[in-house]
């Protein structure tokens, strides 16, 4: 199986970074050591620039691991809670941290300078403590201010971002939808069937109607009850169904739809998707299934390759990754074998 994720990141700037981090580590030190005591020694200097280095790279590693994956999807409040208890553990674990790193770096010093290690721990604690925890305590606090503003940043540029795709998802829905192929095979079918079978007529304009309604209300939202957006599917399937007869079948397994949240008008483009890019007929019918797995909401479809078809931008499915990474922190998983065609869309509880 072939697996895609369509937001992964790879951080191809990290040895710059350690190497900027390095830098910015030595002129730190030099400013200190040389406005607080210009005497210092070279071996001084040397020494507090590699214990300065250490920690910023032991705190930002463990910063990565405590604050990974915040879950912005929950509630205000969860969320402060979340992180109010991972700051608490991020100061403790930095605080042991730096300890050990200290107390190592003190029993490395004096076997360079063959001095006698056996009391490292008895004068750590008696005559370097008091010193070495305002040292560390003011590092941490001013770190922890750093990492409130780069959030409020980053959050900032966030909702900016998804204001900006908010517009662009509007509009490429609405290009999506409202197209003169899409109009001309609707209103083709309901010609056919205002003489022949008016009642079918009534039902498909009535069906047309909500599913523009639905989109117009809707698609400038994050988030609608996952009910509301499966109604909205059944009733897009059933003008393809009225239009194509039997060589479409829909199957959804959801029990409780009402608990989950999801993006409006997302799994349409995932069916609009299916049906475009597969061959469908009544002797090899496309098949969609819908149902939900380990929090996500799964579209799949059996691949059914086109004689002739011409290689698709995917501009709908990006889009979608785009705006499904924005809201809900998760990425957009696809996976596509021999078979099958499966997209796993997250949800919002």
């Amino acid at each position: 199986m072939k697996s895609i994720n369509l937001n992964t990141v790879f951080d191809q700037h990290r040895i710059h970074s350690h190497i900027a981090m390095l830098l910015i580590t030595l002129l730190l030190v030099v400013f200190l050591i040389i406005s607080g005591n210009p005497s210092t020694s070279f071996r001084e200097l040397t020494g507090t620039a590699i214990l300065v280095f250490v920690y910023m790279e032991v705190f930002i590693f463990l910063s990565r691991k405590i604050f990974k994956n915040l879950g912005t999807d929950t509630t205000s409040n969860l969320f402060i809670r979340n992180i109010l208890s991972r700051f608490a553990l991020f100061y403790v674990a930095c605080f042991l941290a730096s300890m050990v790193i200290f107390i190592l770096f003190r029993y490395f010093e004096y076997l360079i300078l063959k001095q006698d290690t056996s009391h490292i721990i008895q004068i750590f604690f008696q005559s370097e403590f008091n010193a070495w925890f305002r040292s560390i305590i003011s590092g941490l606090s001013f770190g922890a201010i750093l990492f409130l503003f780069i959030q409020w940043m980053d959050a900032l540029k966030k909702a900016r971002k998804l204001n900006e795709e908010n517009l662009i998802f509007q509009n490429e829905t609405l290009k999506s939808q409202i197209n003169p192929h899409f109009l001309f095979n609707s209103l083709n079918t309901l010609s056919s069937f205002i003489h022949t079978k008016p009642e079918v007529a009534e039902l498909f304009i009535n069906r047309l109607s909500s599913i523009y309604r639905y989109i117009l209300e809707n698609s400038s939202k994050n988030e609608v009850p996952l009910s509301a957006e499966l109604s909205f599917i059944l009733n897009y399937f059933e003008l393809h169904k009225i239009r194509d007869e039997e060589k479409i079948t829909l199957t959804i397994d959801i029990p409780d739809p009402d608990r989950y949240l999801i993006i409006p008008v997302s799994l349409q483009i995932l069916i609009e998707n299916a049906i475009k890019h597969n061959m469908a007929t009544r002797e090899k019918p496309l098949h969609i299934s819908i149902y939900i797995e380990e929090g996500q909401i799964i579209v799949k479809n059996n691949f059914q390759k086109m004689a002739l078809q011409l290689e698709s931008p995917k501009i709908g499915l990006k889009n979608l990754a785009e705006r499904v990474k924005l809201i809900t922190g998760k990425p957009l998983n696809i996976e596509k074998t021999n078979s099958d065609f499966i997209v796993k869309v997250p949800l919002i509880l």
